[in-house]
């Protein structure tokens, strides 16, 4: 019934949605979130607060992923509600960041916030499989992104390597540079072949956590190594706000934080190890 209603809206663009999970207390440690609902009288009653929650603003609902009953095992007793953004007893505070300015991120809060009992995804209780279940696609998708950027990033770098003339030759004929604009070609089609590698995974059935994690580790400290390289080619002007290589050198800080950090990723591949 929910899909019947809401993807064809989805998929035409009439409809768009934002997502909560991290709160204040609970950044990588997401499954010890405080945000909960209580059922009464037939409604949910959310209370609680959400922070990084980008487009919310903007958005006409929110996935808010919160705790409807206390377990012993914390990623039980989750939920994940569909809230629509203009209900009663919501605040939303922008939330001023270095970069990825496009989109507006925020500090949500939940006072008494109403929702009815059809608005639950996946069942009650099944809210951190309903997360789990995204894994794949949000590092596929995110990943795509960050190769995409890394590749518009390294495109002014080259060009700028040829264009750019200092004791009589372009500077992409220094061996200094020469060798910066390689070394960002590599990560750029390591990034590639990763990216492939993992949408083919998904589509045999074999992709696995560990393989999402390398994908995501790769591909955002990839892009945030570009965006550093490209700056240094473009030198004093590279600093300047006039130049776009900053934006990119700003938003790429966000891909080793957002969505897992690197470490968290580490995490994950050395226990597939076994360590």
């Amino acid at each position: 019934e929910q899909k019947n209603k809401f993807l064809p809206m989805i998929a035409k663009g009439q409809l768009s949605f934002a997502f909560g999970l991290t709160e204040p207390e609970s950044g990588s440690d997401a499954a010890a979130l405080t945000t909960k609902a209580d059922l009464v009288d037939g409604k949910y009653i959310i209370n609680g607060q959400k922070v990084f929650s980008s487009g919310m603003d903007i958005s006409d609902y929110c996935l808010v992923v919160l705790r409807t009953s206390k377990e012993d095992i914390k990623q039980k007793g989750i939920t994940t509600l569909m809230v629509d953004v203009k209900s009663k007893g919501i605040e939303i505070r922008k939330i001023e960041t270095l970069g990825h300015r496009s989109i507006g991120t925020t500090q949500v809060f939940y006072n008494d916030v109403e929702v009815s009992e059809d608005s639950v995804i996946g069942g009650i209780g099944n809210g951190w499989k309903v997360c789990d279940s995204c894994l794949w696609y949000e590092r596929l998708c995110l990943s795509a992104a960050r190769t995409g950027a890394a590749t518009a990033c390294f495109d002014l770098a080259l060009d700028y390597a040829k264009n750019r003339e200092q004791f009589g030759k372009p500077i992409g004929k220094f061996q200094g540079i020469s060798h910066k604009i390689a070394d960002m070609k590599v990560m750029l089609e390591l990034s590639r072949i990763l990216f492939y590698k993992f949408a083919w995974s998904i589509d045999q059935g074999t992709a696995s956590r560990h393989e999402a994690a390398i994908l995501k580790l790769y591909s955002s400290e990839s892009y945030k190594s570009i965006a550093d390289i490209s700056l240094q080619v473009f030198g004093g002007y590279g600093y300047c706000m006039e130049y776009p290589v900053q934006r990119y050198y700003r938003d790429a800080r966000l891909s080793v934080i957002g969505a897992g950090t690197s470490e968290i990723q580490r995490n994950i591949i050395a226990k597939s190890l076994g360590l």
